[in-house]
């Protein structure tokens, strides 16, 4: 019994804290909801000021790890998307793509937003 409670009191500093999970396409948001909305104006906001051309680390600096990401490489360039949570559809606590912003970036530069943008690269590859 001794054990037991030592390794629960051991353990129960490792249980707190913010969690996201990824998995089958979507990331588990584990915040209170005014957090997720605050996060999703700032990234819009964020985004609506971004420079085509800008450097993918300054983008990251700025916005933290990505909700998802995809990277390839295409006629001898390399191409990275980077989605940021922008627009909610559901407040289920799961996030998925289509409520997220694709920023293309070539050769770390950015060269579109959107996802537009971003289905006209896929669909030429």
């Amino acid at each position: 019994m001794k054990k037991v409670l030592l390794c629960a009191l051991v353990a129960l500093p490792m249980l707190g804290g913010c969690v996201i999970s990824v998995n089958d396409g979507e990331a588990d948001a584990q915040w209170g909801s005014s957090d997720w909305q605050k996060q999703q104006r700032e990234n819009r906001e964020y985004i609506t000021n971004l420079d085509l051309n800008s450097a993918a680390m300054t983008v990251k600096d700025a916005l933290g790890t990505p909700d998802f990401s995809e990277s390839f490489s295409h006629q001898g360039e390399t191409y990275q998307v980077l989605f940021y949570a922008t627009q909610s559809v559901k407040s289920d606590g799961k996030i998925s793509k289509n409520e997220c912003t694709p920023l293309v970036f070539k050769s770390g530069r950015l060269v579109s937003i959107g996802d537009s943008a971003y289905q006209a690269l896929v669909s030429n590859l």
